[in-house]
């Protein structure tokens, strides 16, 4: 008998807590509970890094990517889930742990949600221009794009740590980010409603698109405040996290 992640294989389960990898302190927030360790990058992967850089991995038995995502697959809509099949960012790629990720798609069959499977891509800005959405999805063939997956997957394939990824989608494709909500993150993760105002202040014609985009947002969170619960059942479920035949 092996451990997906050096746990007392006598008892059959590590119980170690898995660490959810999030952007937003809105998903930081979903997530936080028992069995996870939650880290908010504040939507900047540079910070991200080097929090990553600090973190005692034999403290954990796994990580996942979680939160909310920018679709580039137009056939998505917001509220909708993937389910990491892999990651990219550049020329690397990082694999999903298979019997993790089959653990999420059945757990989360549970809700109304769509799921569908597919490929996310890393970027180090906000992508949120349509056609730089529908560019990149040309460039990868990717479901969604977020600021951290990249990030979270490498840092497991150095510690030799199951990893998956569940992002829901927010800004679906055919919708662009308003150029004041990409910048109006705090350092906490938390929204600038101040520096929105502003924005609006000086842009009152955006008001329609920000509305849409709040409308988007919230959608995605509801959506993956259900999914914090079928996330534990398949960490819990999953062999890959607990102890595995060889």
């Amino acid at each position: 008998m092996i451990l997906g992640a050096r746990g007392d294989a006598a008892a059959g389960f590590d119980p170690r807590p898995v660490l959810i990898v999030t952007g937003l302190i809105q998903e930081a927030r979903i997530a936080a509970g028992p069995g996870f360790t939650v880290i908010c990058s504040s939507s900047d992967p540079k910070q991200l890094r080097m929090m990553m850089a600090d973190f005692d991995s034999s403290s954990i038995r796994g990580v996942i990517s979680f939160g909310v995502a920018g679709g580039l697959d137009p056939s998505l809509r917001s509220g909708d889930i993937v389910i990491a099949t892999e990651v990219m960012a550049g020329d690397r790629r990082w694999q999903s742990e298979i019997a993790l990720s089959d653990e999420l798609v059945s757990s989360a069959g549970l809700g109304r949600q769509r799921v569908v499977r597919g490929g996310l891509v890393g970027v180090e800005q906000v992508v949120a221009a349509r056609d730089s959405k529908a560019a990149l999805r040309s460039e990868t063939g990717a479901a969604a794009v977020d600021m951290e997956s990249h990030i979270a997957a490498d840092f497991a394939a150095m510690a030799n740590l199951p990893f998956a990824a569940l992002r829901v989608i927010s800004d679906p494709a055919n919708r662009s980010l308003p150029q004041m909500v990409s910048t109006a993150i705090k350092p906490n993760g938390d929204i600038d409603l101040r520096k929105v105002l502003r924005g609006l202040a000086r842009h009152p014609t955006s008001i329609r698109s920000l509305i849409s985009t709040g409308i988007d947002f919230n959608r995605a969170l509801r959506s993956l405040r259900g999914c914090r619960s079928f996330v534990l059942g398949a960490v819990i479920g999953s062999g890959s996290l607990v102890a595995a035949d060889l």
